[in-house]
């Protein structure tokens, strides 16, 4: 069992700003992407932050240690051109309607 870490997600330097977040390039491809790292219980929660389309992103992800993080987003299609990693903190989860979540 991991360590929880939040993650925000900026947008890159390839960032269309003319198109909304699921018209940029290499949206299919990046959903998808995210989409198995859900259903393989690394990404627990993520999405966009505030009204904007182009506003960060948070994602909240179970893993061993930031180098981790980093790995398992790096293959992302987004990675380092839509979508560049703002920061990577640790998370301690106190409070949750889901009891198996906290870890005090």
């Amino acid at each position: 069992m991991g360590r929880y870490f939040l993650v925000e997600n900026a947008v890159g330097p390839e960032w269309d700003y003319s198109r909304g977040r699921r018209e940029q390039v290499g949206w299919d491809e990046h959903a998808a992407f995210m989409d198995a790292l859900v259903e393989e219980g690394f990404i627990l929660l993520g999405g966009p932050t505030g009204e904007g389309e182009s506003d960060n992103t948070v994602v909240i992800v179970e893993a061993e240690d930031e180098a981790e993080v980093r790995q398992r987003f790096a293959p992302d299609p987004w990675a380092d051109t839509i979508l560049v990693i703002d920061q990577i903190r640790p998370w301690k989860v106190w409070l949750s309607r889901e009891p198996d979540l906290v870890r005090r």
